[in-house]
């Protein structure tokens, strides 16, 4: 497991992507359902973040490539719009997100007989992604450090502390909020850890950071 801090010291990280093609597509609802239950977690991940590092200064986001597919290509829009409504954030990590799926086109095939296939070509591909972290010249030994690294540090290593660490610690804690606990500023981690960076472009989210940090820094 990375390890991002020891008991002092922040070491901040930054990430990229390998994207693979599954091999796996679905063409209607219920393969998109059988789709689901079966990819690796990197894939779900994969298709609800990936527009957060390519349309970082769009708010609010554009909705997860499942939700795009089944109102753009389907025009499913009521199931579409479900997948779309899902908060992200309440789900503590992607097995919780791929159940939240799971169980919505679950009751949609119960209610709804019309399964209407995708135009050949539009098929859903499955995707995924491996990721390969590289440290950042930052690091912070106490809150002062770690607000000036804040300022300096590129959106993608935010995006991996924050977003990408709910899979790497697969409990729904960010790296941020895990070390602040280790040097006794609780709060502090608390008040990051209740969040919803996904309604804010990663910029916000930035400064955000920075000025609950220096709230208490001041204290």
């Amino acid at each position: 497991m990375l390890q991002t801090s020891t008991k002092k010291t922040f070491r901040f990280y930054t990430y990229f992507h390998l994207v693979n093609l599954l091999g796996l597509q679905a063409k209607n609802p219920v393969e998109l359902l059988e789709g689901l239950k079966k990819v690796p977690a990197s894939s779900i991940y994969y298709h609800t973040h990936r527009f957060l590092r390519q349309h970082q200064f769009l708010y609010p986001e554009p909705p997860n490539d499942f939700a795009y597919w089944l109102i753009n290509v389907l025009n499913l829009e009521n199931l579409g719009e479900a997948f779309a409504g899902i908060e992200t954030v309440s789900c503590k990590n992607i097995g919780t997100l791929r159940d939240a799926y799971v169980g919505i086109i679950t009751e949609y095939l119960k209610t709804d007989p019309s399964i209407p296939n995708a135009p050949k070509g539009e098929e859903f591909q499955f995707m995924s992604c491996r990721t390969f972290c590289l440290p950042a010249p930052y690091f912070a030994n106490n809150l002062t450090e770690f607000r000036e690294s804040l300022e300096k540090v590129s959106i993608h290593s935010l995006c991996f502390h924050i977003f990408e660490s709910r899979i790497r610690l697969d409990n729904g804690e960010n790296d941020f909020s895990a070390w602040l606990k280790s040097i006794g500023q609780p709060d502090l981690a608390d008040e990051i850890a209740r969040l919803d960076p996904y309604c804010m472009t990663l910029e916000k989210l930035r400064q955000k950071l920075i000025g609950m940090v220096l709230k208490f820094e001041r204290h």
